[in-house]
């Protein structure tokens, strides 16, 4: 592979739009293509951005060989189908969060790279984002001591109607997978997979979720107290407490362009990091790690590794299991 990495998206929601913003301005990265259901999207996207070529089919991207690495943007709901359709064409893949419906599904997109020899990750840009990586580095070196409590939140007060997405089984809807996969990503990066896991919400009456509290425990002692909502504006802020000392990220703490550290004895110290906040909307970091990791012939980010996307996806079944939502794609394989 050049040093110039060739880019397909795949997908052509507010999204991809938002990546493919991002993308443009990253140094090595070329956008080449654009696929969606429709010539008319594509088209559209394409000459929106100035991208060479526009296909009116997911199969066209997956075969172009001019296309090195394929940007998955579709609902959750197609992850699965999407990116195995492009593993399958030999193509990497970044594909979005929730990674997939289930964790099945997620497994068999694993082993699927895996056997095949190629690149794939979860588009959890918060694990790339600089000043989480400062704040894991810090906690690593014992900063705050033992980790005892992670809190974090996602709420958002949409006023989303039975025809929406957010309200389909079949589409995967309700507030865990598009929102709650942050607050859960976030402790496990620091904790791993939980031990135990309790969790309580109120459904809408197509029975997906619309406001979903968790609690999640180590056999450290730890505890992570989580939730997630699509009919509440909540704080949609972060702590991590430890036996030594405090981390607080502010609101927006799943792309944070800064932290503030608490310790006893020592004024509060305010940390950032540099291109955190220069004008992009923070994919860019993300976006940067799967070039890094294409062009050193890896085949998994050691920032968002495929066994922890996998621990994430086990922990969200877990949480639908405890609240009583369940995905038709639940009932398939």
């Amino acid at each position: 592979m050049s040093r110039t990495v060739r880019w397909g998206v795949l997908a052509t929601g507010g999204i991809a739009a938002t990546f493919t913003a991002d993308l443009q301005a990253v140094p090595g990265a070329e956008v080449v293509a654009v696929a969606s259901r429709t010539d008319t999207s594509a088209k559209a996207f394409a000459e929106r951005f100035g991208i060479p070529k526009a296909y009116g089919s997911w199969a066209e991207l997956a075969a172009d060989d001019e296309v090195d690495v394929v940007y998955v943007a579709t609902p959750h709901s197609a992850h699965r189908e999407a990116a195995a359709l492009c593993l399958e064409a030999g193509k990497h893949v970044l594909c979005e969060k929730a990674f997939t419906l289930n964790s099945r599904e997620a497994e068999e997109l694993v082993a699927l790279a895996r056997d095949r020899g190629l690149f794939l990750m979860e588009a959890m840009w918060t694990y790339c984002n600089p000043v989480v990586r400062r704040m894991t580095s810090l906690v690593a070196d014992g900063a705050i001591g033992d980790i005892r409590t992670v809190q974090a939140d996602f709420g958002l007060a949409g006023s989303f109607g039975p025809d929406h997405r957010l309200r389909n089984p079949a589409l995967g809807g309700g507030a865990l997978l598009d929102l709650g996969v942050y607050p859960v990503s976030f402790a496990q990066l620091l904790l791993g997979e939980p031990d135990r896991i309790q969790a309580d919400a109120l459904l809408s009456p197509e029975g997906v979720d619309l406001n979903t509290g968790m609690l999640l425990g180590w056999e450290s002692g730890a505890t992570a107290l989580l939730s997630c909502s699509v009919v509440a504006d909540t704080p949609q802020t972060a702590s991590v407490t430890g036996t030594r000392g405090r981390i607080d990220f502010p609101r927006g703490f799943f792309h944070p362009e800064r932290f503030v550290l608490h310790r006893e004895g020592h004024d509060p110290e305010e940390f950032t990091a540099g291109g955190a906040g220069d004008g992009l909307h923070g994919m860019q970091f993300e976006q940067a790690e799967v070039m890094r990791a294409l062009l050193a012939g890896e085949t998994e980010s050691p920032l968002v590794p495929l066994d922890g996307s996998l621990a994430v996806m086990r922990t969200l079944d877990a949480v639908r299991d405890r609240i009583g939502v369940r995905y038709p794609a639940d009932d398939i394989g």
